[in-house]
């Protein structure tokens, strides 16, 4: 008889939590179009907002607690704001988009802010849904799964006009994750310990501008999209790319920051051809950069497989074990209306002291070419021979290589480096 009691003292414990939970997802339906409702200081178990112009805000005490499955918070009216709140423990299934705030394509206009999110699957995912703001969230992966298991801490799925302003994330997939979603704004976000950084995939007229990336494999992976502006953001201490751009078209770069990118591993093996680079370019034309600094990494900026006929002027290239990388059949002018870069091996002179440099900064020769085409020809690089070849070239340039040639370069990075606040 004791067990029974306490069994059915169990059970009614159960019975008023499901009821309780019932009264909140009752009390969110019944709300006016633009209510505002505040949870209770307590752990809540999942719900969805389905009002219009409805604010559900959390007390420092709440927690959402999406119970292992599923999405913890859907958002399904427009207008909706979800403000301040704690969100533990969503479903960790990816192909469901498990989230834990997902904000169906009905929702246009809905707002999160200031939350804390903590879960392996998807921060926060936007489903085809316009005009959404998400600003001054935490939102932080689960570093003991696999990074290629977890969710992107945001999700933009052929989404138009969203502002992602001002989030801290760590330790998912991808910080923010952009699919064919056209007219966005992703501006001062903090990103670390990441897959990438940013992932553009399909997406057009997008503006990124302000982020910071710092310790992931790559800083910026920026592919198949157009008409990206890409201005003021920091790559700090990434690995293998501070920048990637595969298949961009008709895209600016200016006034970015990438330092320190290092040949980084996964899973212990290193990644072929990421000898960290600050800007790797493949297959992409037509686009602008100006003003960038690229520093201290193993490669400033690595163009291939038909990378032409981009505008690259007044960018400061300082102290990168290679300047530049390329190989192609016909050479590329790095300078624009009389001024070019600044390269901090630039041994030429100024003898009117305009600030330009009098000869042409070439950074590539035919011995690179050489070393590129046949890499097994890298043990002999220090070699007398190697000296020799090069020395022949200097002295005798009968045939010049195609690639990179600066005809006014920069004497000083002043106008380029700003110094830091």
């Amino acid at each position: 008889m004791h067990h029974i009691l306490r069994l059915g003292a169990a059970v009614t414990v159960a019975l008023l939590s499901l009821t309780a939970q019932a009264g909140i997802q009752q009390q969110l339906d019944e709300l006016e179009p633009g209510a505002t409702f505040e949870l209770p200081s307590e752990t809540v178990s999942p719900f969805a907002i389905r009002v219009q112009g409805a604010t559900v805000a959390c007390s420092p005490e709440t927690l959402i607690d999406g119970g292992g499955e599923g999405n913890a918070v859907e958002i399904q009216a427009e207008g909706v704001t979800l403000r301040g709140c704690r969100i533990r423990n969503w479903g960790t299934d990816l192909n469901e988009m498990n989230a834990g705030v997902f904000i169906a394509r009905e929702a246009r206009g809905s707002t999160i802010e200031n939350s804390d999110l903590q879960g392996a699957a998807f921060g926060i995912w936007l489903d085809a849904t316009p005009d959404v703001t998400v600003r001054k969230n935490t939102i932080r992966g689960d570093a003991t799964v696999r990074p290629n298991d977890r969710g992107n801490g945001i999700h933009l799925f052929n989404t138009t006009g969203a502002l992602i302003e001002g989030n801290d994330i760590r330790e998912t997939r991808d910080a923010i994750y952009i699919e064919t979603s056209n007219g966005n704004e992703i501006r001062d976000n903090t990103m670390s310990d990441l897959r990438y950084g940013i992932h553009y995939m399909y997406s057009m007229d997008n503006l990124l501008e302000g982020n910071v990336t710092r310790g992931t494999r790559t800083g910026y992976a920026l592919m198949q999209s157009k008409r990206l502006t890409v201005i003021n953001n920091r790559s700090e201490n990434d690995q293998n790319y501070g920048i990637l751009m595969n298949f961009i078209t008709q895209s600016v770069l200016r006034d970015n920051v990438v330092s320190g990118v290092s040949q980084g591993q996964t899973g212990g093996v290193s990644v072929s051809g990421a000898e960290g680079k600050a800007v790797f370019i493949y297959n992409s034309l037509y686009n602008t950069f100006e003003g960038n600094v690229f520093r201290d990494s193993g490669v400033g900026i690595h163009l291939t497989a038909g990378s032409e006929d981009n505008e690259v002027f007044s960018n400061a290239f300082i102290n990168n074990q290679r300047q530049v990388k390329y190989v192609a059949l016909r050479t590329q002018e790095w300078s624009k209306d009389g001024e070019g870069n600044f390269w901090s091996d630039y041994l030429g002179w100024d003898r009117n002291q305009d600030g330009i440099g009098d000869v042409s900064y070439e950074p590539n020769d035919n011995v690179d070419r050489l070393l590129w085409t046949y890499p097994e020809a890298k043990i002999l690089m220090f070699s007398p021979a190697v000296d020799t070849l090069r020395w022949v070239q200097e002295a005798f340039p009968v045939v010049k290589s195609a690639g990179v040639s600066d005809s006014h370069p920069l004497m000083s990075p002043q106008k380029i480096v700003q110094p830091e606040s």
